[in-house]
């Protein structure tokens, strides 16, 4: 199932006036309950930089976690980087037209060919890692850009059935994905091999978790997938299921989870 062009498509609907693209970051902060954790340990590294800092949005996407992280802290300098020429685009548009294009910079970049050094005190890293084949060098661009004492922070789907696949023989429901999730013991040790300590992972899309996923994003993808028009009808869909997806979110990230279909990763340099 292609998630991609469905993502492409919502964001080239919301890509217009400020005020929308705000809605829509709004919008995708709600209903994504990855952005709810990665919202919750920002709040934590807030709290260690307090003054300026230099981060990178590594696989910025549509740009909401820049522009997040743009209002946590005014003295922060972002630097948004991503593959895709044409989020790199929109997203740097919104940027200038909101008065932050001195602040937030966006650049194509791949990650792969990260070469800076010693330049940020964060990296972020938001469902970026699943899609990427060379994952151990990128992990050892991140080491060498990232500032002595420097914190990583990553999200990405779990080997529990982070792409949705929970048999030998299935493929992902997200078939852009180069594999099916991390396992707590396979990120540790490729993070440990570039050089990083102080290593933590966490669980994240427990049961609660599971669930919102469901009817916040898989079965509307799949809704698209079969027609467009189906976005018609996504209104009158959200207006029931949302409420109860917002709720669901607000569990998993109050709860500990044994076993989950994400992972919330950080890591000092």
């Amino acid at each position: 199932m292609q998630y991609d062009p469905v993502k492409k498509t919502v964001g080239r609907i919301f890509s217009g006036p400020v005020a929308m693209r705000k809605l829509f970051y709004l919008s995708l902060d709600l209903l994504l309950l990855r952005a709810w954790h990665v919202r919750k340990a920002l709040k934590v590294l807030a709290r260690e930089y307090p003054g300026e800092a230099r981060i990178l949005d590594a696989g910025s996407g549509f740009g909401q976690y820049s522009w997040r992280m743009s209002r946590i802290n005014s003295k922060w300098s972002i630097k948004a980087v991503d593959i895709d020429p044409e989020h790199i685009e929109s997203t740097r548009e919104f940027f200038r037209m909101t008065g932050l294009s001195e602040r937030v910079v966006c650049e194509k970049l791949d990650l792969t060919e990260l070469k800076e050094e010693e330049t940020y005190d964060i990296i972020l890293s938001v469902d970026v890692m699943e899609h990427i084949e060379r994952d151990e060098l990128v992990f050892r661009n991140f080491f060498r850009a990232l500032r002595p004492g420097g914190s990583l922070l990553i999200s990405t789907p779990s080997d529990m059935g982070g792409s949705d696949v929970h048999g030998e023989g299935e493929t992902s429901f997200i078939e852009e994905h180069v594999r099916n999730g991390y396992g707590t013991g396979d990120i540790t040790r490729k993070l440990e091999g570039a050089g990083f300590r102080n290593i933590r992972t966490a669980y994240t899309y427990g049961r609660p978790g599971s669930v919102s996923w469901l009817l916040s994003m898989k079965i509307p993808i799949r809704m698209l997938n079969r027609s467009k028009l189906s976005i018609i009808i996504l209104p009158v869909y959200y207006m029931f299921t949302f409420p109860v997806a917002v709720i669901l979110n607000f569990f998993d990230i109050s709860l500990t989870h044994k076993t989950g279909t994400g992972l919330l990763v950080s890591a000092i340099r």
